[in-house]
């Protein structure tokens, strides 16, 4: 630790929270450990070490020996997010990364965190040695994506467009992005937002989302679960889109103009 010029400042049970002079340490220190881990499996070991990292660089608050603030629960919630042997960290921290190794992060996908107002960009650290990875996953691959589609969607004669990097909050109550008036629909219902080149609705009702995309015979049926929308289709918030009631919404993918 101390050779990536950073410090241990608390435990969590079977979690640590370090602190490190610059992203570059945090970056290369978390790389390192692992590493380390991997290098400890063994086919014939009982147990696989496997631990999980988040990295963010920014400000923190230092009271009696410990750190607080948006960054150390940004950091948190990163850990939470990530896979066993992966490193997760933001877009800020890439930003302050050297250009040497700043391609080694792929974007992944935006994620809400408690007491943050906006979404924070994850991205997923490649601290495996792996072209091809690097090459399918690369950031100009992800970029490209996002330029190439936005979101239209339509209900009661308005019209709400979801632009690459955006979001829509949909449901009953007045604060939501659009406003569906149906007794069939929560008064937060669902979710959308572009994660990766993709359109991605997420279910958050106490009834339930319908998902008919054009051209397929099944519906969909989400209970506080998510899915990829297709090209176009229907959206039904609490019920079926069967007769396409008032609790409908029609969408459909549209190439983005230059």
């Amino acid at each position: 630790m101390q050779d990536a010029n950073g410090s241990v400042v608390k435990s969590l049970g079977d979690g640590l929270v370090c602190q490190f002079a610059d992203a570059g340490h945090a970056f290369r220190a978390a790389c390192e450990m692992q590493a380390a881990a991997a290098s400890l499996e063994r086919e014939d070991a009982p147990r696989k070490l496997a631990i999980k990292v988040g990295v963010t660089w920014g400000a923190v608050v230092t009271e009696a020996g410990d750190v607080f603030g948006d960054t150390v629960n940004v950091c948190a919630r990163l850990a939470g997010l990530a896979s066993e042997g992966q490193v997760l960290t933001t877009q800020e921290t890439v930003e302050a990364l050297d250009a040497t190794v700043r391609h080694r992060c792929r974007y992944l996908f935006p994620a809400i965190v408690k007491g943050r107002v906006g979404e924070v960009d994850v991205y997923d650290v490649l601290w495996r040695v792996d072209p091809d990875v690097t090459e399918a996953f690369g950031q100009e691959t992800f970029a490209a994506a996002r330029r190439d589609w936005i979101l239209k969607l339509s209900y009661g004669g308005d019209t709400v467009v979801v632009e690459p990097r955006g979001s829509v909050k949909l449901g009953r109550d007045k604060g939501n992005d659009l406003v569906v008036n149906s007794v069939k629909a929560s008064r937060v219902h669902a979710r959308i937002y572009e994660r990766g080149g993709n359109f991605v609705l997420a279910d958050q009702s106490s009834n339930g989302t319908y998902v008919a995309i054009d051209g397929n015979t099944r519906e969909l049926t989400l209970r506080r679960e998510e899915t990829v929308l297709g090209e176009r289709g229907y959206i039904g918030l609490g019920s079926p889109t069967a007769g396409h009631g008032d609790h409908v919404l029609r969408y459909r993918l549209e190439a983005r103009k230059p």
